[in-house]
This record gives structure tokens, C-alpha cells and sequence, in this order.
């Protein structure tokens, strides 16, 4: 009998085990695949509402929907969730490149090359050195410093990857940058007059200071197809930063992790890259569409795949977002967001104004 029943004990321990065994990334990843479609049919009957913006609020709606939704946003699809978040972001990164050839930066004029290093610079050293002062958690103030000055979610996604920011403070970053990017695109249209900015320097004045791609071109295009290619130039010019702020980032991590290291006697912890491999993708993907070779249909294709990727991966990254937990820190890091707009926009303003 004893015999009977350890036979009968090993039959069905695989089937136990199978039971247990986690259930990966797929659910996860179909989950994703539903916010992009949602996002992008909420971008066809709304266009003023860009994709990427729509997958994040949805990213944070399904997080928070109270039964079955929230229990699979935390539990089953919470591994191929944060793989959209991670892995899918930097395949995203890298397509970007192609959007940008050195030829459309040197079209710029040197003296708006000068405007938008300006405009980073004193929008992402402000943003951080304030943020640190605030006492914000972890890496939140280089996340949102990032976030404000180089192009939105995408920035911080890269970011993050080479900091090895937590999860919520990367998710947390997310949402405020796109909240602020998506009000720029009702109020800045509103302002274009009273500061007495032209079509072209409206359009300028719009990639020089809203974070996303995608916010961008919903708030120039309301200024007609001249601001919107202008505002479109500016800020692939402050995407193309990209890559030297995770360079910058990268040697920062290993010259932390080198110190703690010596201080400890020992060198166990991996070094990471000094240049990130999807950032030399970004790179690669710059070098060749400044070489003219690929036709314009599959630039387009790429940029299509582009935006649903991240729109993937910011699904993702606002599944993350953790509302109560939010709220315990949400006024430092509301006001921390409001002064920072404020700045690159004012920055930008005044850039556009002495350099058109």
C-alpha cells in the first residue's frame, strides 16, 4: 500500500508542480497588447490625444481597477508587464534614432543647436538639484530631470535601465511627466498669441520645451504644418541628447559601484556598460538615416513599430504606478513637476525669442 502510494505521489507531482510553476511573461505581454489597442483607438476617435499618452493613463486605470483586473495587474501579468516596461522600451529607444539624421540637426542653424543645450542643461541640472533638495525618494529627481528635458517617458525608460531605479520611482516619474505634457497641449495653444510668438516660433517654442514626441506634434499642429515641422527638428534635436545624459548616467553607476567596491575590499558586483547596447542601437539607427539609404517606406514602417513599442512599454511602466503610495509623496512631487515646466518652458521661450 505504502508502495501504491508513493507511485501514485509521483504521478501527480508534476502536475503539482506545473500548477505552481509561474505563469511568465505571456499573460503579461497580452495584457500590453490590449492597452495598445485600446491606446491607439482612443487616438483615432480623439486625435488631439497622442498614443503614448492614452497607454499610460490606461497602464494606471488597469492597475487600479478594483477585482479580477487588479489582481492580474500585480499578480499573473505583472512579469511580462514589466517586460514591456523594460526590454520593449529599448527596442523602442532605438528605433527613435530613426527619426533623426545629422543633417536635420545642422538645418537647425548653430545658434538654435546653442538654444536647445541651453534649454537642457539648465532644465535638467535645476530639476535634479531642486528635487534632491525636496528630499525626493531614490532616483526620482534625476528621473524627472531627465523626463522633462529630453523627451518624456522614453528618456526616463532609458534611464532608468542604466541607474537601476525602482520600479515605482521610474512608474512615478512616468505619469508626472505625461500629465504635464498632456496639459501643455490645451494650454500652450492658448498662449501663442499673448506672447506674441509667430507660427515658426511657436513651433520652436513647442519642441523646445514638451516632453514627448507625440505631445509635441499635438500642440504645434494646431499652429499649421510650418510650426509643426520646426517643432518637430527642435525636438528630435533634444532627443538626440539622449545618448551622452545615459552615457553620462552609465559612468556615473560604475564609478559609484567601483567606490563601494573598494570600500568594501572587493569587486563582486558586474560593472555595467559604459555605453548602454541599446543607446549604440539609438546611435546606429541615427548614423543610418543620415546616410539616405533607407526608402521612406521603411522609415515609416519603423516608425510605426516605434510608437507601438513604447506605447507597449508605457503601458507597462504606468501598470506600476501604485496611486496610494503616491499620494504619500504627491505634493513635493506635483510641485517639483509644476516648477520644472515652468522652467523649460520660460527657458524656451526666452531661447526662441533671442535665437529666430
Amino acid at each position: 500500500m505504502a508502495l501504491l502510494g508513493e507511485r501514485a505521489k509521483s504521478r501527480t507531482t508534476p502536475i503539482a508542480s506545473l500548477a505552481a510553476r509561474p505563469p511568465g511573461k505571456l499573460p503579461g505581454l497580452a495584457l500590453a497588447v490590449a492597452g495598445v489597442a485600446a491606446a491607439w483607438t482612443v487616438h483615432h476617435f480623439v486625435p488631439g490625444v497622442p498614443m503614448l499618452t492614452a497607454a499610460v493613463v490606461l497602464g494606471i486605470a488597469a492597475a487600479h481597477v478594483p477585482g479580477a483586473a487588479h489582481a492580474f495587474v500585480r499578480g499573473p501579468g505583472k512579469a511580462g508587464l514589466t517586460f514591456a516596461g523594460k526590454r520593449l522600451m529599448r527596442v523602442g529607444v532605438v528605433l527613435l534614432g530613426l527619426k533623426l539624421g545629422l543633417d536635420d540637426v545642422l538645418g537647425l542653424g548653430w545658434a538654435s543647436v546653442g538654444m536647445v543645450l541651453a534649454v537642457v542643461a539648465v532644465t535638467f541640472l535645476g530639476t535634479w538639484w531642486l528635487g534632491r533638495r525636496m528630499g525626493l525618494r531614490g532616483d526620482q529627481p534625476l528621473l524627472i530631470a531627465t523626463g522633462y528635458s529630453i523627451c518624456g517617458a522614453s528618456a526616463i525608460g532609458a534611464v532608468s535601465e542604466v541607474s537601476e531605479s525602482d520600479e515605482r520611482d521610474t512608474a512615478t516619474s512616468v505619469a508626472l511627466v505625461t500629465l504635464c505634457g498632456t496639459l501643455a497641449i490645451a494650454v500652450l495653444p492658448l498662449l501663442q498669441h499673448p506672447l506674441g510668438l509667430d507660427d515658426a516660433e511657436f513651433g520652436r517654442w513647442v519642441g523646445a520645451s514638451v516632453h514627448d514626441v507625440g505631445q509635441v506634434v499635438a500642440t504645434a499642429q494646431t499652429a499649421g504644418a510650418g510650426a509643426l515641422g520646426d517643432a518637430v527638428l527642435v525636438k528630435l534635436m533634444r532627443v538626440a541628447l539622449l545618448a551622452p545624459l545615459v552615457a553620462a548616467v552609465a559612468l556615473s553607476v560604475r564609478a559609484r559601484r567601483q567606490g563601494r567596491g573598494s570600500a568594501e575590499g572587493g569587486t563582486g558586483t558586474k560593472r555595467p556598460p559604459l555605453v548602454p547596447l541599446f543607446v549604440v542601437g539609438f546611435l546606429a539607427m541615427v548614423a543610418l538615416r543620415t546616410t539616405g539609404w533607407l526608402p521612406g517606406g521603411a522609415i515609416d514602417a519603423a516608425g510605426t513599430a516605434q510608437e507601438l513599442l513604447l506605447a507597449a512599454a508605457l503601458f507597462g511602466l504606468g501598470s506600476a504606478v501604485d496611486l496610494p503610495s503616491l499620494t504619500r509623496t504627491g505634493g513635493r512631487v506635483a510641485a517639483l513637476g509644476l516648477v520644472s515646466w515652468g522652467v523649460i518652458a520660460g527657458v524656451s521661450y526666452v531661447g526662441v525669442v533671442l535665437t529666430y
